[in-house]
């Protein structure tokens, strides 16, 4: 708890009350200036612990089903609520988020294998790099595997 008492010598003294297990009390005296790095600090440090348990919390295995069932090119557009589209080009085959980088709303593929986010206007080419703002930083491509039974398994994050 914080409380202000004014002084003589200062303009101002807060003093910070902490309370140890067994009730007992310490006080600790800081100026306007260590009151407000204090209170900045702390609030950075919620802040970042939330995004950080969240972000971790939110990721998940989505077993996007058999390797063939992606054998022709192009984007494939099942798992675009969950977060991902499933692309195959040539040989390579990957998972990008469905996620627009500029504001978190879902994107949708054109026919000409681009994605395009309906809020704002950004647009990315088919291998997730910007080609449109308002977004500047481009799609990540999503962590995938074969598992042994021959399923695309992807690290997908929840869209919006």
């Amino acid at each position: 708890m914080y409380e202000r008492t004014p002084t003589a010598a200062l303009s101002s003294v807060w003093f910070l009350s902490i309370e140890f297990v067994g009730n007992k009390k310490a006080n600790m005296i800081i100026n306007r200036r260590q009151f407000l790095l204090l209170t900045a600090g702390l609030a950075t440090g919620c802040q970042v612990v939330t995004q950080v348990g969240t972000a971790a919390r939110a990721a998940r295995q989505v077993n996007a089903g058999p390797i063939e069932n992606y054998f022709n090119e192009g984007v494939y557009t099942n798992y675009r609520n969950l977060g991902f589209f499933v692309i195959r080009q040539g040989d390579k085959l990957f998972a990008l988020s469905s996620v627009c980088t500029h504001r978190k709303c879902k994107l949708s593929a054109e026919t000409d294998r681009s994605f395009y986010c309906k809020c704002h206007g950004s647009t990315f080419d088919p291998a997730g790099h910007v080609t449109h703002g308002p977004a500047k930083l481009d799609l990540p491509t999503l962590p995938a595997y074969t598992n042994r039974q021959g399923e695309l398994v992807v690290t997908a994050f929840p869209a919006v």
